[in-house]
């Protein structure tokens, strides 16, 4: 497993890993998912439908709904990861991207493939930028003739909003419930019915995203779980874990063994 920060404006994340039997719960990103399978298969659950992620697609999943994912077979998968900002894909794309989460597109594949070398260290984050850019045409190009985004229910989006502004205090649902003016349990159903997770899984997954780069900007492990709203590091350790599947620990360090400032130099001159 290896994850970093590319200063390249629109990825917030790179993430590379390999997993053989962990399997990822239900949970959402406030950025674009750009995935590719280098070995393996993942299936996944996306909008209450089951897809699949091929070694020769690319799969593109939108910020704000709920995913899962898995290995198909016993031997596992190997994948690298973009997560890309609403500033390059807009959220308007979403509905298509739910329609068509898989893209088979050899060219799109090998740009895709293309940008990941680039940003395996400093020193190219222009290059970086002009790749990510083509492969946001490339894929609008893909997305340009699909259903429309259907508008979410206002009140699932509200009580999201409201999540987003509390998200290191947290919200009670009664309290939620009383801004709304609406019964707990009907918000409960709601916003789980729009979004494909319950509230409390939500922020639970939007600390863990807030962690993810607090630790890759290496700060210590303790003041990140207090700075995102964790009770403390054992809190964060067990919901990290269960979502990102590793520690926060051999997260931050980026690479088994690595330690951070070496993590985000990248690999050594002639070492791949």
């Amino acid at each position: 497993m290896r994850a970093w920060s590319p200063g390249v404006p629109g990825i917030t994340e790179v993430f590379h890993a390999r997993f053989t039997d962990h399997a990822y719960p239900a949970h959402a990103h406030d950025t674009w998912t750009l995935l590719v399978v280098d070995e393996g298969v993942i299936r996944y659950d996306l909008d209450h439908h089951e897809h699949g992620a091929l070694e020769r697609s690319v799969t593109l999943l939108p910020p704000h709904v709920a995913h899962t994912g898995r290995a198909a077979t016993a031997d596992g998968f190997r994948k690298r990861v973009l997560y890309v900002d609403t500033d390059v894909l807009d959220a308007s794309l979403t509905g298509a991207a739910l329609a068509t989460p898989a893209l088979d597109d050899d060219l799109l594949r090998s740009r895709v493939a293309q940008l990941h070398g680039v940003v395996d260290g400093p020193g190219a984050e222009l290059e970086a930028e002009s790749r990510l850019a083509l492969i946001g045409d490339r894929i609008r190009l893909h997305l340009r003739g699909a259903p429309p985004d259907p508008v979410p229910h206002r009140l699932a989006a509200d009580l999201r909003e409201l999540l987003d502004a509390h998200l290191v205090p947290g919200l009670a649902l009664r309290e939620a419930a009383a801004v709304l003016h609406s019964h707990p349990a009907h918000l409960v159903r709601t916003f789980t019915r729009e979004f494909g997770l319950p509230p409390h899984r939500y922020l639970t997954g939007r600390r863990v995203e807030a962690a993810r780069r607090r630790l890759l900007d290496g700060e210590p492990i303790a003041d990140v779980a207090v700075a995102v709203g964790f009770h403390d590091q054992a809190h964060l350790h067990r919901h990290f874990t269960r979502l990102v599947g590793t520690t926060p620990r051999r997260f931050a360090l980026g690479t088994t063994g690595c330690p951070p400032s070496a993590a985000r130099r990248g690999p050594a001159p002639g070492s791949r």
